[in-house]
């Protein structure tokens, strides 16, 4: 193997060059760029999408100290400098103008300065200095608009990608010029259009038999059309033809010319050479809620990561050998500040992850701009969260009724008078379950262009489905669990009522773990009957995708409401099964209702099995997921209870 040797210095090196060639490279003068910037509405907005984004994150420095620490510097000198890159400049304006020069120009230039014994950055526009000489690898130096040179270790040039050398980065712009330039004429053309009054070009047509006109009837004709033109004081009015003349359009229809569209389209070509989503810069046209949340997840990742890397490596490079005590040290942008979820979110997460509450009521106060109390300095550790038991109300539930009723218990007051029957509370639940599939399915025929006339052929539906899927889980969890909870307590109190009134030994809370599993799987089943059906239409494919589509959206909807009346059943039952544990019962007694019941299920009217058994179709309680799905839909029976003598 070959090896290139040279002294420490790389000035001649040139694999595949001869010493005779130099690489021509034209490019366009800077100034050109910053004309586009400051005249193409869709370029700035890009550029400044990324630089106000980057701008904001801050950057901290840091030490390594291992593979698995680090400590924050807040005093190194790197801090210091990037806290305060130069007298009078901030942190956010510094990153903001080294974005933006790199996203228009693909360069920035930075020169060193040394005021005071510390050393300071002067960023420089790329229209007032310029590499020279030297060879593809490295510039001999750097030349300024005010004439000074300086040396290649005396400026900071941070740069992109270039076909033809080492030493200096090609503009995005470039790929875009065509475009940008179509967009220009089409906006002077409509700035012409309005400036002649609103109207159209056009020829007037004379027939051939109409009178000859003599100089003065010519010219009284052409003042008066003038009149109609710019500046003429009748702009936008109605001329009067003389002598059957007639006038014929020619050019553009505003309509054809789909002005809005041509926009729209600019904008989108200039977000994806920058990579950048459509919706997060205003482009809405197939946006949803969960697709743009997860955009903006992604925003810090997949779009200004790679910007975010290039700086901090940069600054390493560039920099940092510049300044005292640097082993170890690096800069890093703060990005896990905005990748954190919502407050709620972060709050569930942490109390999960701790197995208890993190902030005791004086914190929280404070929060909220209140005094503290006294005693409020103390962690208050609520009653269903114990040690070695359940770690928070959100773990996941115990397969059977008898672990939970191991659990401790309290003693609670009565039936509470916000909860209603089991009719109105199932009732309830059918209605919010219906309404919120509805509005999921209507999302999702809009994203795939189902409810418009003469739409493109059939996207990609499962794409499209699986873009909603996360929050719809997360939504449809929240939503039964949260009627699960109050239909769980109208079974409950059936049972209290009756056999226990003081309710000794109970506590509602405890069956949160179970209601949470329970709203889990149903919410995964219902999920999974809709991208099931998505899937058919998918498969069928053809014209009629569109009205299949519909259908399945329809059918979603119905089987909502079937949903809705099997989890009401299911958690009434456990909530009385629970109950009846807790209330020392022994027996439960299987009772058939509604007018049509199964045939199964009218046979073992009145069968009596222990508590912790199983009736003969298989359920421990009318509506248990763990069953057949024949022996559940739509169930209406309930349970009885009695206790052994």
């Amino acid at each position: 193997m070959a090896f290139v040797v040279s002294s420490g210095a790389l000035s001649t090196t040139g694999a595949g060059v001869l010493p005779s060639y130099a690489a021509m490279s034209l490019r366009a003068a800077p100034w050109e760029y910053e004309t586009i910037w400051r005249t193409q509405p869709q370029v700035r907005t890009v550029i400044a999408f990324l630089a106000r984004n980057i701008a904001q994150l801050g950057v901290h420095v840091y030490r390594r100290v291992s593979d698995t620490d680090r400590e924050r510097l807040t005093q190194h000198p790197l801090a210091q400098l990037l806290g305060n890159p130069l007298l009078g400049m901030t942190t956010y304006r510094f990153i903001e103008r080294l974005v933006s020069d790199v996203a228009l120009y693909d360069n920035w230039y930075g020169i060193k300065l040394k005021l005071n014994g510390q050393l300071r950055i002067l960023p420089v526009p790329p229209t007032l200095i310029r590499p020279y000489g030297g060879n593809w690898i490295r510039p001999e130096k750097y030349q300024t608009a005010g004439g000074r040179d300086f040396q290649p270790d005396e400026v900071i040039h941070i740069h992109g990608y270039s076909p033809t050398d080492l030493t200096y980065g090609e503009s995005p712009i470039e790929s875009l010029r065509d475009l940008l330039l179509e967009s220009t004429e089409a906006s002077k053309q409509r700035r012409q259009m309005w400036k002649s009054g609103a109207r159209l070009t056009g020829v007037l047509v004379r027939p051939a038999d109409a009178p000859d006109w003599e100089e003065k009837d010519k010219r009284r004709f052409r003042e008066m059309w003038r009149s109609f033109a710019d500046g003429g004081g009748a702009e936008g009015g109605t001329p009067i033809l003389e002598d059957g003349m007639t006038y014929d359009k020619v050019g553009f229809n505003p309509e054809q010319a789909q002005y809005i569209e041509a926009r729209k389209l600019t904008r989108e070509e200039v977000s994806a050479a920058y990579f950048i989503p459509p919706p997060l810069i205003g482009i809405l046209d197939h946006a949803t809620y969960s697709n743009i949340k997860e955009q903006h997840a992604h925003l810090y990742q997949d779009t200004l990561g790679p910007w975010t890397v290039m700086i901090q490596q940069e600054f390493a490079a560039q920099v940092l050998p510049d300044l005292p005590d640097n082993k170890d040290v690096y800069c890093e942008f703060n990005i896990a500040e905005k990748m954190r979820g919502s407050f709620e979110e972060q709050a569930a997460a942490m109390s999960t992850m701790v197995g208890g509450p993190v902030m005791t009521r004086n914190e929280g106060r404070a929060r909220i701009n209140l005094p503290s109390v006294e005693g409020g300095d103390e962690l208050i550790v609520p009653m269903n969260v114990t040690e070695g038991g359940l770690a928070s109300p959100r773990d996941t539930a115990p397969d059977a009724p008898p672990k939970a009723r191991g659990l401790p218990r309290s003693k609670a007051s009565g039936r509470p008078s916000t909860i209603g029957t089991f009719a109105s509370e199932r009732d309830a639940l059918e209605k919010t379950l219906t309404a919120f599939t509805e509005r999921q399915a209507n999302a999702l025929l809009t994203a795939a262009g189902a409810k418009a006339d003469g739409a493109d052929g059939m996207p990609d539906l499962l794409a499209l489905w699986a873009a909603g899927s996360e929050d719809r889980l997360a939504q449809l969890q929240a939503l039964l669990a949260h009627h699960g909870y109050r239909l769980a307590q109208v079974g409950a109190w059936d049972v209290l009522d009756v056999w226990n009134p003081e309710a000794e030994n109970w506590s509602a809370d405890v069956m949160l773990a179970w209601i949470l599993a329970a709203a889990q799987t149903h919410a995964a089943q219902h999920e999974e009957s809709g991208r099931g059906a998505v899937a058919a239409v998918q498969e069928e494919g053809g014209d009629g995708w569109r009205e299949a589509l519909q259908t399945a959206a329809v059918a979603w909807g119905t089987a909502a409401s079937a949903r809705a009346k099997t989890a009401a059943t299911e958690t009434r039952s456990f909530g009385g099964h629970d109950a009846a544990g807790a209330s020392g019962l022994t027996q439960k007694i299987w009772v058939t209702g509604g007018t049509n019941p199964r045939a199964s299920h009218k046979a073992q009217n009145g069968e009596a099995v222990s508590l912790d058994d199983v009736f003969s179709n298989g359920l421990r309680w009318p509506g248990d997921a763990g069953g057949e799905t024949k022996e559940l839909v739509n169930c209406n029976c309930s349970l009885d209870y009695a206790k052994e003598e």
